[in-house]
């Protein structure tokens, strides 16, 4: 190294520690050497603006996010309605202990009858007591996780709905506890009178801080106390709307353009169970926004797709009223009746169809109405009258049958046209960035006019540095881009680099991509079915992810118009795809055999016909049941899950992969891997994937997976497939029983360094945001094409180690902003590795 770069990796490593909590940030005195990078910004060209719905946020109920999340309700299974039908673990006492004290006797159990609440909240707890000289029987709640949090000096408003047939009245103890029993407030006292249903409140002060709270409800005497309902609140909620205040206001201090609501897979699967056109008690349906309106206490239960339960509590005028709170555009998303999310099916039953479509146009009333409509008087009623100002519906979600989904959207958009013209009608186009369903209804979207088209994809932190130009082609006259949901599969700092990488495209693009929005919002660390998301939490904690802390920087620094620039240096080339071969299964037991690696030539590089055993193989992901059984190399267990095992080290640039599958019995068929590295990275064949309805070619990175070629295809069980694998450099063609499958080239150049400048018309700034996602530092002269800046700026840095991330424990990945001088129309900066920068810089008159 000379001398001179060695100084620039010393200043560099300055300005990263500074970045990451240490000193504050210097300005690197310019090198003498040349840069590695160039911006130059157009003196003449005019850029797109930047609509301040560019960027928002996308809240699904996965991961406990609703219901023990920012739903404030601290009872869990408050209404009885904990089912089987939601989940196999569910029961109606779930979360709750029969129990007395002081001498207290009784039973408890959960009934569904005539005494019910009402026709939508149909299960109660039943208290048979039998305590005639004193003492107390009842039920203590276990709120979420290990409990609930309560803060000492705060009021919690506990609430039910009760009847008692006693002449003399119920009295009900209310106790707060912490997990080994002490008080956490001063018992609340309050009696049941009548057999009829009525609600009584009563307020608890809590007088200790615990997270692991515990809510007892103890009744005396004797006769039969029915109970539905049971809530305990906390008073202090985001702007008194029943939210939970941290996660809301971290939510809010996104400054978001909009709030996509309710989903997600859970809006057009809703349940597992298919759809009930006809039966008034909704579990076994899709998500349906009049399940979730009116007071709670009438509120339909419904399965969750995400395996379970929702109260709704969070509903759909919930939404409406928090988009209000902070600002934002609402964006709901109504079912098509076609699902996506790996399952495959469409009503075909006009009238449920016409039902949820008349179901959309009451929602848009609901938004919008006056208070004199139908809709619009309830959403009066629940304490609204102006209306929200809807814009925007989008029909569907990551839909697998592109011909079902887009006659079914058609329809959606020409009722809701005939009477709402000045409403945005959003499809889609699966749920990959590429591929025959992505193809498919992209076209079709774009041969009928549709306004805008919600793309998703979840890919490794690779693709989205390689793919920062994918909208620079996009047709400027089509459909206009809502990206729904994108992330990088991981949580650590260099995913987040890369997205941010992304992100600079997305904006240069402003004229196309008009919406975006990361991955799901919340995750409740102890009940996660999905990852990454943007905000994580506990029962009393929450922390921002370091993917919250990169959309947080762009999010608050958008800036109104695009200001055009340019960037030039070094990338990073394909390299051939080498390395061992695998075999693999996805809840499939399949056998494999005669197996060889060739070249070109002829010459064998590795082959296994497994006749002396499966020595070469060894465990990559160590799950399954793998030996040989009848000469070939068997996985048995069609329980387990991405299982992988590995041979030989292909160093060859040009070879053939050749072998015999035969897949036993399961759900999938089989995978084939090659270009397997140390690292993990690999490609793999999946044929038989997504049920058995599609092959895929899969990239993986990082632990994440990401599609490179998708089509149909399904696998029979107890046939022999014939494979092969021609890979010459980074092109790769793919043989099933002697015909050619498909075939691909991964030559995607990597683009560690990016940049877009934008101008923000309240300052008068232009804000200058680069991203250096690689382990050096870039050295970069930046051209303001003869614009007149001040010789100070304000630069907000996020930077450091690329495998580190946001826990529960410590944040260390944090935004850090200082003022730093040595700015004007032409200047050179580095910037550190592992970075992104964002500096503002204040025009001054010519």
């Amino acid at each position: 190294m000379s001398p001179s770069r060695a100084l620039l990796g010393l200043v560099a490593a300055v300005v990263l520690v500074a970045a990451t909590g240490g000193a504050a940030p210097v300005l690197a005195e310019a090198p003498a050497a040349a840069p590695d990078y160039t911006i130059t910004v157009d003196p003449a060209a005019t850029g797109p603006a930047i609509a301040g719905s560019m960027y928002g946020v996308f809240f699904e109920d996965i991961n406990f996010a609703a219901d023990g999340g920012l739903y404030a309700e601290l009872v869990r299974n408050r209404s009885f309605e904990f089912l089987p039908a939601d989940n196999t673990s569910y029961r109606g006492l779930t979360a709750w202990t029969p129990g007395g004290e002081s001498g207290g006797t009784g039973s408890a159990s959960t009934v569904n009858d005539a005494d019910r609440l009402n026709e939508r909240n149909r299960t109660y707890l039943k208290l048979a007591l039998t305590s005639p000289d004193g003492g107390r029987y009842g039920v203590t709640n276990s709120g979420w996780n290990t409990g609930f949090a309560v803060r000492r000096g705060a009021t919690y408003d506990f609430s039910l709905w009760a009847r008692s047939d006693s002449p003399a009245g119920t009295p009900v103890t209310v106790v707060l506890r912490d997990a080994a029993g002490e008080p956490l407030a001063a018992p609340a006292e309050l009696t049941v009178r009548g057999d009829g249903w009525t609600r009584y409140a009563v307020p608890v002060r809590a007088s200790r801080t615990t997270d692991a709270g515990r809510l007892a409800v103890l009744a005396g005497g004797t006769g039969t106390l029915r109970l539905d309902m049971v809530s305990l609140m906390p008073r202090d909620t985001y702007k008194n709307h029943g939210l939970r205040r941290d996660l809301a206001e971290k939510i809010a201090a996104l400054r978001p353009g909009f709030v996509r609501f309710p989903g997600g897979c859970l809006v057009n699967t809703g349940s597992h169970y298919g759809y009930d056109a006809a039966s008034n008690f909704p579990r076994a349906r899709s998500y349906q926004w009049k399940d979730t309106v009116g007071p709670v206490e009438t509120r339909a239960a419904n399965a969750n797709f995400w395996g379970y339960h929702q109260s709704y509590g969070l509903g759909y005028y919930e939404y409406f009223q928090f988009s209000e709170d902070i600002g934002a555009m609402p964006l709901p998303v109504v079912p098509a009746l076609v699902t996506g999310c790996g399952q495959n099916r469409a009503t075909d039953d006009p009238a449920l169809l016409q039902r949820h479509i008349q179901d959309t146009l009451d929602l848009i009333e609901f938004a919008n109405g006056p208070a004199s409509s139908q809709w619009g008087a309830l959403r009066a009623r629940m304490g609204h009258p102006a209306p929200f100002g809807l814009t925007h519906v989008a029909v569907g979600n990551e839909e697998n049958l592109p011909d079902a989904y887009f006659a079914n959207f058609l329809k959606f958009r020409d009722a809701i046209a005939a009477r709402y013209p000045g409403i945005t009608v959003v499809g889609n186009s699966g749920p990959d960035d590429q591929g025959a369903t992505f193809d498919n209804l992209w076209a079709k979207n774009r041969a009928a006019g549709v306004a805008m088209v919600d793309e998703h994809y979840y890919n490794s932190p690779a693709w989205f540095l390689g793919n920062n130009r994918r909208y620079d082609g996009y047709d400027r006259a089509g459909p206009k881009v809502f990206l729904g949901e994108y992330a990088s599969l991981d949580t650590k700092l260099f995913n987040s680099l890369s997205e941010a990488s992304y992100m600079t495209g997305l904006e240069r693009n402003a004229d196309v991509v008009r919406m975006a929005s990361y991955a799901p919002l919340l995750a409740n660390i102890d009940n996660v079915q999905w990852r990454p998301d943007m905000i994580w939490f506990d029962n009393d904690e929450s922390w921002g992810t370091t993917s919250y802390q990169m959309q947080k920087l762009f999010m608050n620094n958008v800036g109104d118009r695009v200001v055009p620039s340019r960037a030039t240096g070094k990338v990073i080339e394909p390299k051939p795809i080498t390395g061992a071969i695998g075999l693999s299964t996805w809840a499939t037991a399949a056998t494999y055999d005669d197996i060889a690696v060739t070249t070109p030539g002829g010459q064998v590089l590795f082959s296994d016909d497994f006749s002396g055993g499966a020595g070469q193989w060894t465990p990559v992901e160590p799950r399954g049941a793998w030996s040989v059984v009848d000469g070939g190399y068997r996985q048995s267990d069609t329980a387990a899950l991405d299982t992988l095992v590995k041979a030989g080290n292909i160093t060859a640039t040009d070879y053939d992969l050749t072998l015999k599958a035969t897949k036993q019995t399961g759900a999938e068929g089989f995978l084939v891997a090659f270009g397997v590295q140390e690292s993990g990275e690999l490609y793999w064949w999946n044929l038989g994937g997504w049920n058995n309805t599609q092959g895929a070619i899969q990239k993986g990175a990082g632990g994440s997976k990401e599609i490179v070629l998708a089509k149909p295809n399904s696998i029979a069980a107890g046939v022999t497939y014939d494979i092969r694998i021609e890979v010459r450099g980074t092109t790769v063609r793919l043989f099933l029983d002697g015909a050619e499958w498909g075939s691909f080239t991964d030559n995607q150049v990597t683009e560690p360094f990016a940049q877009v400048i934008t101008h923000d018309d309240a300052t008068g700034e232009l804000i200058v945001k680069v991203v250096n996602a690689q382990d050096v530092p870039a050295v970069t002269t930046i051209d303001l094409g003869g614009r007149k800046v001040a010789s100070r700026a304000r630069m907000t840095v996020i930077a450091g180690d690329p495998q580190e991330q946001n826990t529960r424990s410590a944040e260390p990945i944090q935004p850090v902003t200082t003022t730093v001088g040595g700015i004007a129309s032409t200047f050179t900066r580095t910037f550190a590795p592992n970075s992104v920068t964002f500096l503002r810089l204040r025009g001054t008159p010519s």
